[in-house]
C-alpha cells in the first residue's frame, strides 16, 4: 500500500499545480479572445475581463464553504476526482465557445469548480502525522508557486499560434489527472468521521461565524487572509510597475516571475524541512512575515532592477509563514472539521482577490507622474502597492506574535498513517 498512498499525495499536490497553472495559462489569451468577440476592441475586452476575474472570485469566495463541508460530509475523493472532471470539461466548453455568453458561463463554472483547494488541504490534513504538516503544505505552496509562475509563461507562447491552445492544454491536464486520480487516490476521510453538512455554516458568513468563535483559529485565519491580500500585489501591479520604474519588458518580467517560482520551490519544497527543526512553527511565522515585509519595502524602494532582483531571495524566506500557520490551525479542530476550516481559508483568500486589485490597482494609478502631475495623490510613489502589503504583513506580524504566544494550540488530532 505504501506506492499507491505515495501517488495519491502526488495527486493531491498535481491537482493544486494544475488548478494554479490552468487559471494562469488562459490570463495572457483570456483578453485577446474576448477582443475577438467584440471586433478587436482592446478597451472593452479590459472592462469584460475585470468583470470576469471578479466573478471567478466571488463564486470562490461563495462555495468555498460549501466544498469544504461537501468533502467532511461524503469524503475528500469524490470531491476531488469530481472538480477535476467538471475543470477538465468546463475549459473544453469556454475552447469550444462562439459567443460571449459561453464565456461568462464557463468562467463563472471554473471559479466554483477550482473551490477544491480547501479539499485539498484538507486531505493533506487527513494523511500526514502532525509534525510533518508544515512540510507538506510547503509542498502545496511550492506546487501553487510554480503553477503561478509556469502557467501564464507557456499560455502566452501557446497563445501566439492558437488563443484556445491554452484552453485545450488545461482541459487535458485536468481530464488526465481525473483519470491518474480515479485509480490511485484512496479516501482519506474515515466514515465514523464524516458529519452532516450544517447550511448554515456552509456559507461565507456562516463560515465567518464559525471562525469567530474559536478566537486562535480565528486570528490564525487573520494571518493567512493579510497574507493573501498583500500576495495580490503582484498580479495586479508588477508588470505595470516594473514596465513604469525600469523599464522592463515582458521577457524581463517573466524571467523575474520564473526566479520568484525558483527561489519559493527551494524553499518551500526544500529547505523547509531543514527550518523547521531549528526554529519551530511559531518562530517560523514570525520569520517569514519579517521576510515579507523586508522584501515589500525593498521593492518599493528598489531604485533599479538590480535592487530588485536583490530582494528575490529575501523575500522567498515569506514562504515559511504560510504552511507553518496552516499546520497550527489544523491543531486547534478534529479531523471532522478540517474541511470546513479550508474552506473558510478559501473563502477569505477569494475575499483578498475580489477587493485586492482594485485597492492596488487605483494605489499604483494614484502614485505615479501622469502628464504634468505627479499623480492624483500628489506624489510620485510607484511602489505604494509594495509598501501596502508590507504595512498588512506587519500588522500580520503583530497578529502572529499575539495569538502563537497564547497556550492555545491543541495536540493535533491522530493523522492516518499514509506517508508523504
Amino acid at each position: 500500500m505504501a506506492e499507491p498512498r505515495k501517488a495519491a499525495t502526488f495527486f493531491v499536490l498535481i491537482t493544486v499545480f494544475i488548478d494554479v497553472f490552468s487559471f494562469g495559462l488562459i490570463i495572457p489569451v483570456l483578453p485577446h479572445l474576448i477582443a475577438d468577440f467584440y471586433d478587436g476592441d482592446q478597451g472593452k475586452a479590459a472592462t469584460v475581463s475585470g468583470w470576469l476575474s471578479a466573478g471567478y472570485w466571488t463564486l470562490q469566495f461563495l462555495f468555498s464553504p460549501l466544498i469544504g463541508a461537501l468533502s467532511d460530509r461524503f469524503g475528500r475523493r469524490p470531491v476531488l476526482l469530481a472538480s477535476n472532471l467538471a475543470i477538465g470539461f468546463d475549459f473544453i466548453m469556454m475552447a469550444l465557445a462562439t459567443a460571449m455568453p459561453l464565456l461568462y458561463v464557463g468562467r463563472l463554472i471554473s471559479g466554483l469548480v477550482s473551490a477544491n483547494f480547501s479539499t485539498a488541504a484538507a486531505y493533506i490534513s487527513d494523511v500526514t502525522a502532525p509534525e510533518k504538516r508544515v512540510q507538506a503544505y510547503g509542498l502545496m505552496g511550492a506546487a501553487f508557486g510554480m503553477g503561478f509562475v509556469v502557467g501564464p509563461a507557456l499560455g502566452g507562447v501557446l497563445g501566439h499560434f492558437d488563443p484556445r491552445l491554452p484552453f485545450w492544454l488545461a482541459a487535458a491536464m485536468s481530464i488526465a489527472n481525473f483519470l491518474y486520480g480515479y485509480f490511485v487516490l484512496p479516501e482519506s476521510l474515515k466514515p465514523e468521521l464524516r458529519v452532516p453538512i450544517n447550511f448554515a455554516r456552509a456559507n461565507p458568513f456562516g463560515a465567518l461565524k464559525w471562525l469567530s468563535e474559536k478566537p486562535a483559529l480565528f486570528g490564525l485565519i487573520g494571518i493567512s487572509f493579510l497574507s493573501s491580500f498583500a500576495h495580490v500585489v503582484y498580479p495586479s501591479t508588477f508588470v505595470m510597475y516594473a514596465d513604469y520604474r525600469y523599464g522592463w519588458g515582458a521577457i524581463t518580467v517573466g524571467l523575474t516571475l520564473g526566479a520568484v517560482g525558483v527561489f519559493a520551490a527551494i524553499v518551500q519544497g526544500g529547505l523547509i524541512k531543514r527550518i523547521l527543526p531549528l526554529l519551530g512553527e511559531r518562530r517560523m511565522i514570525l520569520v517569514g512575515l519579517a521576510c515579507g515585509i523586508t522584501g515589500f519595502a525593498g521593492y518599493g524602494l528598489a531604485p533599479s532592477g538590480a535592487w530588485f532582483w536583490a530582494c528575490l531571495p529575501i523575500m522567498a524566506f515569506w514562504g515559511l509563514a504560510g504552511p507553518a500557520v496552516m499546520s497550527l490551525s489544523t491543531r486547534l479542530i478534529g479531523p471532522s472539521e478540517q474541511g470546513r476550516l479550508q474552506g473558510a481559508t478559501n473563502c477569505l483568500s477569494s475575499l483578498a482577490n475580489i477587493a485586492g486589485p482594485v485597492i492596488f490597482t487605483q494605489l499604483f494609478n494614484g502614485f505615479i507622474h501622469t502628464g504634468k502631475e505627479s499623480g492624483r495623490f500628489g506624489i510620485e510613489l510607484p511602489g505604494a502597492g509594495f509598501f501596502l502589503a508590507a504595512t498588512l504583513l506587519v500588522v500580520a506580524l503583530a497578529l502572529a506574535w499575539r495569538v502563537t504566544r497564547a497556550k492555545t494550540v491543541l495536540p493535533a488530532p491522530q493523522a492516518t498513517e499514509l506517508p508523504l
